[in-house]
C-alpha cells in the first residue's frame, strides 16, 4: 500500500501543529488529537480497503501471435468485492512489443465480469511469453492506493506476417488481389492446356474470349489454361548481417521471411515443390521439399525462430548447399540486402557459376536511407560530399544489377514494404512466361 497525496498532507498538517506546539503548548493537543484521529481514519479506510484476492484476473490471447501485425488480447476482471472498485490496468506483452489500448481505467462492479481488449505489435519472432498484469486503485477514502503484480503467464509462439497469407487467401476468392499490389492475369497459365471455361474478369485476356459460350450463356466466357505444375522452387534466405537492418521497425529477415511464406504458399497452391535454404557464415536452416497448401504450416514451423547472424553471409557456402539438396532444376530465390556495389559482385560471382544448371531470380532490398541522402539537395560542403558520396554508391550498385541481369539472372531491386507483392509477380511472370 502507498499513502497518497491526501493522506501526506494531513500527516503534514498534524505535524505543523506539534512544531507550533514548541511555542504554543495549546497546539500540542490539537497535534496529538490530530495525529490520532488520522491514523484512525486512516487505518479504517485501509483495513475496507479491496483486498487483491478479491478480483480474479485472467487472460486470453491465441497461442501463435504475427510479427509486426496487430495481435488481439482480452483481459478478463471479476469483482468479489461486496463495492465496486475503479482500477486502473495494464499488461506486460512479450518483449519487445507495441502495445495499444493500455494502460485503461476500469470501474468494476460487484459479482459483474468486465472484457479488456488491447492490440500487442510483436517486433521479433520466436518463443516467447506474456508474464505479469498490473493493476492499482485506491482505498475507499481514497487515503491509500494499492499496487498489485500479478503473475499470469501465457506461452506463444510469435510467427511471421501469417495473417497477409490469410489475407491473400480471402482477396484471391474475393477477386481482389490488386489490392496487394498483384497482377492478377499473372495468376493463370497462358499457353497451358485448356483446363475449363469460366465467367470473364476484367483482368482476363480477350483473345481468351469463347464466343460461342458467350452467345449461349449471353454473358462474357473465357477459357482458362492450366500452369505448369510440379515445378521446383528453391528459396534463398539471407540470415547475414545485413539483414539487420530495419525499416519502420521491422528487420529486413522479417521482411524476407514474410514474403518467403507468403511466395511458397502460392506456389504450393500451382502445384510446385518448395525448398528453402536459410544461411548467413552458416546454413541455418534446410526446410523441404514440401508439396501442397497444407504443407505451407510445416513451413512456418520450421523457420519461425531464424534470427539474423552478426557474421557476413557465405553465399559460396549457400550455393554448394543448393547443388547438394537440388539436383533437378528449379527457380531459385535469392532474398537478400547488398551493403555496396561489392557485395553485389560477390553475388553475382557466385551466382553465375549455377545459371546453367538453374533459373536465378535475385530480390534485393532498396537501402532508402541511402536514397533519401542521394535525392537531398546540398546546403553545406560537407552535405554536397555526402550527397555525392551517395549518388555515386547507387550508381555503381546500378551497373552492377546491369551487369547481373546481362548475365542471365533476373535481379531486381524493391523497397522494403513493397518485397512481398514483388517476389509474387516475379514468379508468376515465370509461371506464365514459361522460362523454367
Amino acid at each position: 500500500m502507498i499513502p497518497r497525496a491526501p493522506l501526506l498532507a494531513y500527516v503534514a498538517l498534524a505535524g505543523v501543529a506539534l512544531v507550533l506546539g514548541m511555542w504554543y503548548p495549546a497546539f500540542t493537543l490539537v497535534g496529538l488529537a490530530a495525529n490520532g484521529v488520522l491514523a484512525l481514519v486512516a487505518g479504517l479506510d485501509l483495513y475496507r480497503t479491496v483486498r487483491p484476492d478479491r478480483i480474479e484476473t485472467e487472460r486470453e490471447v491465441s497461442d501463435v501471435l504475427s510479427v509486426g501485425t496487430q495481435n488481439p488480447v482480452v483481459l478478463r476482471l471479476l469483482s468479489r468485492a461486496p463495492v465496486p472498485v475503479t482500477l486502473e490496468l495494464t499488461d506486460e506483452p512479450p518483449e519487445p512489443s507495441r502495445v495499444e489500448g493500455l494502460p485503461v481505467e476500469v470501474e468494476l462492479k460487484p459479482q459483474r465480469e468486465v472484457e479488456v481488449t488491447y492490440h500487442v505489435y510483436p517486433q521479433r519472432r520466436g518463443p516467447n511469453r506474456f508474464t505479469f498484469v498490473h493493476f492499482r486503485y485506491q482505498s475507499p477514502l481514497g487515503l491509500w492506493t494499492r499496487n498489485v503484480r500479478r503473475r499470469l503467464e501465457n506461452d506463444v509462439r510469435i510467427y511471421p506476417d501469417i495473417r497477409t497469407v490469410r489475407r491473400f487467401d480471402l482477396l484471391a476468392r474475393r477477386n481482389r488481389l490488386s489490392e496487394m499490389g498483384l497482377k492478377l492475369w499473372r495468376l493463370r497459365g497462358k499457353e497451358g492446356e485448356f483446363e475449363r471455361l469460366r465467367e470473364y474478369r476484367r483482368e482476363d485476356e480477350i483473345r481468351h474470349i469463347d464466343w460461342r459460350a458467350t452467345a449461349k450463356y449471353q454473358k462474357l466466357i473465357t477459357r482458362e489454361f492450366t500452369t505448369e505444375r510440379n515445378q521446383n522452387i528453391v528459396i534463398l534466405l539471407d540470415c547475414g548481417r545485413s539483414m539487420l537492418n530495419e525499416t519502420e521497425g521491422i528487420s529486413h529477415l522479417d521482411r524476407g521471411l514474410n514474403a518467403s511464406i507468403i511466395l511458397s504458399y502460392i506456389a504450393l497452391g500451382q502445384g510446385d515443390n518448395v525448398s528453402l535454404i536459410a544461411f548467413s557464415n552458416r546454413i541455418e536452416r534446410y526446410v523441404g521439399p514440401v508439396r501442397g497448401k497444407a504443407a505451407i504450416h510445416s513451413l512456418i514451423q520450421k523457420t519461425y525462430d531464424l534470427e539474423p547472424r552478426h557474421e557476413a553471409s557465405d553465399y559460396g557456402l549457400a550455393c554448394e548447399e543448393l547443388l547438394r539438396r537440388q539436383k533437378k532444376r528449379a527457380l531459385v530465390l535469392l532474398v537478400t540486402y547488398a551493403l555496396d556495389d561489392q557485395h553485389l559482385a560477390a553475388i553475382g560471382r557466385y551466382l553465375r557459376t549455377l545459371i546453367s544448371s538453374h533459373l536465378f531470380l535475385c530480390v534485393l532490398l532498396k537501402d532508402l536511407p541511402l536514397v533519401g541522402l542521394a535525392e537531398q539537395l546540398p546546403d553545406t560542403d560537407l552535405k554536397a560530399y555526402q550527397v555525392g558520396a551517395a549518388t555515386e554508391m547507387l550508381a555503381a550498385q546500378e551497373r552492377r544489377l546491369f551487369a547481373l541481369r546481362a548475365s542471365g539472372i533476373h535481379a531486381t531491386e524493391v523497397v522494403p514494404n513493397e518485397l512481398a507483392a514483388e517476389v509474387i509477380n516475379q514468379y508468376l511472370d515465370v509461371k506464365a512466361r514459361h522460362l523454367l
